[in-house]
């Protein structure tokens, strides 16, 4: 299977289950450079820190948005990833007063795709969360906030963009594998429900 992302075309071959990657063109190294999509808008996020072992990039999280909820292409996302929402900008923000929180990348409903923090940083969007024993888990994931809600269908836009970005991110992180991606809801039960019911697993899954 020929499979696209920005500039490369990759062949896909499964054997026993498993996936082996074979290049058909040259990957070209501006995909990815410095640990930021080159296709992706840009926006500086002060909401980070440096990860305990940057190497240790292993678990990927996705997420779903939007501000307020159900009103997409806002610009509340972005101004609460940089630190700039005006919490009397809507009755439904004054929770989110000082709140400091960020995500790696935004995928939005027309499949614009926006980027926060470096890979190799770590973003504050996983919150208190344990996976397989270990807790923290923005230690070692990367963060990917869909624009919807729990309850939304998302668009085909935003599957095809994930799709993309999900197959850059295992290439270029060996601890990345399609069984290290989970959702928001399963690394904090009881307090997160995002993606939600909306989200298609075996849709997204499935082409990888």
């Amino acid at each position: 299977m020929l499979t696209h992302i920005g500039f490369t075309f990759l062949q896909t071959i499964r054997i026993l289950g498993g996936k082996l990657y074979r290049f058909v063109e040259p990957v070209k190294s501006e995909q990815l450079k410095n640990h930021k999509i080159t296709r992706a808008i840009q926006h500086a996020s002060p909401h980070f820190d440096e990860r305990p072992d940057e190497s240790d990039i292993s678990l990927l999280v996705i997420h779903c948005i939007s501000l307020p909820e159900g009103e997409y292409g806002t610009p509340y996302v972005k101004d609460l990833f940089m630190g700039e929402l005006q919490s009397n900008a809507h009755p439904d923000f004054a929770p989110l007063d000082g709140l400091r929180v960020s995500a790696h990348c935004v995928i939005r409903r027309d499949g614009t795709l926006e980027q926060y923090v470096p890979f190799d940083k770590r973003a504050w969007h996983a919150g208190q969360s344990r996976y397989c024993g270990r807790k923290r888990c923005n230690d070692f994931s990367i963060g990917i906030e869909l624009e919807g809600t729990d309850q939304s269908a998302y668009t085909d836009k935003q599957y095809q963009c994930l799709v993309e970005v999900t197959e850059l991110l295992l290439m270029h992180y060996p601890k990345l594998n399609r069984r290290r991606i989970i959702g928001h809801e399963h690394i904090a039960p009881g307090r997160k429900t995002d993606p939600g019911s909306g989200f298609d697993w075996p849709r997204y899954l499935n082409q990888l």
